[in-house]
């Protein structure tokens, strides 16, 4: 083991100095050229060419025990990381308790909510404290879609921009002010310390009943909503934050709240095909770093109704093999009816992670969730090549994002 980390350091440092030729896949490139290679003052640089990224987190992810990697498929939110005050606690501040549960699970990210964010010095010092004490740098993340959901840009303490809703930005058809938009938002959620934005969202709303999405869709039309979200994948990935295309294979043809209760889309793969699955496309194309998989079901295609986060129909068989997507596949929250009413959250981070996510996003129960998958690895249910191509991808994108840098001690042997 030792021999063949110190093989692939090897190959880093030559590629470091040297350089070497970029990637041929146009997602792949469009990431790499996006941010210039910069040096911090203690003597990192944030990688970006794609050959130098896969060496280097190659050699982190030979360097990790199974408890990191499997910390590091979880995005948890503040009271997940201290769970003494009850679900929803308007966390403001950073805690002992959060300090232990980051370590102790090795934690992958956080999402901060509206209830979170009081104003700017505090945001900055709470996301500095949650990254001084993660044993491997975070994703921090948040809603920030510009018009209803806004976590930052609706708080007036924080003096960022606002904008309008999606669906009355799609109307305008001015392309020109999507790229602006989402160049805009990064920018400002980048100064407070985020590095991952759940935005933007991708459906096509052909349903006028559906509450969910509503007016968060750019329209109805899926050539318009493409172009669009085209367009914010650029302006926010330009500012070296991750974007994420959302809630795939789409929702916006539904009528239930998968917030409450389970809800079953009816529509076909033809369907999906012609309508649903074109932004997504889009905004793959456009090299975005995250797909965020939604809890609906598609049972016309599937023939179940197994949610689209735990169906590998959906996250395999659409997502990577047909859509061709590379990145990270990224759960809604585990904390939805539509999970909670069927699943207990050990049960449900399984079936999730069997079924090809990279990433679960807000489990209920951490500690039951985390040890219920290192509990299907060890009894090969969950086969351990799979996490580490999992974590592969995570890691890939920390690194070409500039949350791990090339000095990083994570390279170093432990």
């Amino acid at each position: 083991m030792r021999k063949k980390i110190a093989f692939v350091l090897c190959i880093l440092l030559c590629t470091l100095s040297m350089g070497c030729s970029k990637g041929t896949d146009p997602q792949q490139t469009d990431l790499s050229t996006s941010i210039e290679q910069t040096e911090t003052p203690d003597g990192g640089k944030i990688v970006t060419d794609q050959t130098e990224v896969q060496a280097m987190a190659g050699a982190i992810v030979e360097n990790m025990s199974l408890e990191e990697k499997i910390g590091q498929m979880f995005i948890v939110n503040l009271e997940q990381l201290d769970n003494s005050h009850g679900n929803y606690y308007e966390f403001r501040k950073f805690t002992s308790k959060m300090e232990n549960t980051l370590k102790k699970y090795y934690i992958g990210g956080v999402i901060l909510f509206a209830r979170n964010i009081e104003n700017i010095d505090q945001t900055k010092n709470m996301i500095t404290e949650l990254q001084n004490h993660a044993s491997i740098p975070l994703f921090v993340s948040v809603d920030e879609e510009g018009g209803d959901v806004a976590r930052v840009g609706n708080n007036s303490n924080m003096r960022t921009t606002t904008f309008p809703p999606m669906e009355e930005v799609g109307k305008n058809e001015d392309e020109k002010y999507a790229y602006n938009m989402g160049k805009t938002i990064a920018s400002e959620i980048k100064e407070l310390g985020f590095n991952l934005d759940f935005a933007p969202v991708a459906d096509v709303k052909t349903n006028e009943y559906n509450t969910e999405i509503g007016n968060r869709a750019f329209g109805s039309d899926a050539k318009l909503v493409s172009k669009f979200v085209k367009q914010v994948v650029k302006g926010i990935q330009e500012q070296g934050i991750s974007a994420t295309l959302k809630h795939f294979p789409g929702h916006g043809s539904t009528n239930g709240d998968s917030h409450k209760t389970p809800v079953n889309a009816d529509t076909d793969l033809l369907s999906l095909r012609s309508r649903e699955f074109k932004p997504f496309k889009a905004g793959i194309e456009a090299g975005a770093d995250f797909v965020m998989v939604s809890h609906i079901s598609i049972s016309k295609v599937t023939e179940n109704t197994v949610p689209a986060s735990m169906s590998s129909v959906v996250m395999q068989n659409m997502l990577r093999d047909e859509l061709k997507f590379k990145g990270i596949i990224i759960t809604d929250g585990m904390d939805m009816g539509a999970i909670t009413e069927k699943y207990d959250a050990d049960e449900a981070a399984v079936n999730c992670i069997k079924a090809g996510a990279d990433i679960v996003l807000m489990s209920t129960d951490v500690e039951a969730a985390y040890d219920a998958v290192k509990q299907a690895v060890e009894k090969g249910e969950i086969d351990e090549k799979s996490i580490d191509e999992s974590v592969q991808r995570i890691l890939e994108v920390k690194i070409k994002r500039g949350i791990i840098l090339s000095n990083t001690d994570l390279l170093k042997e432990r």
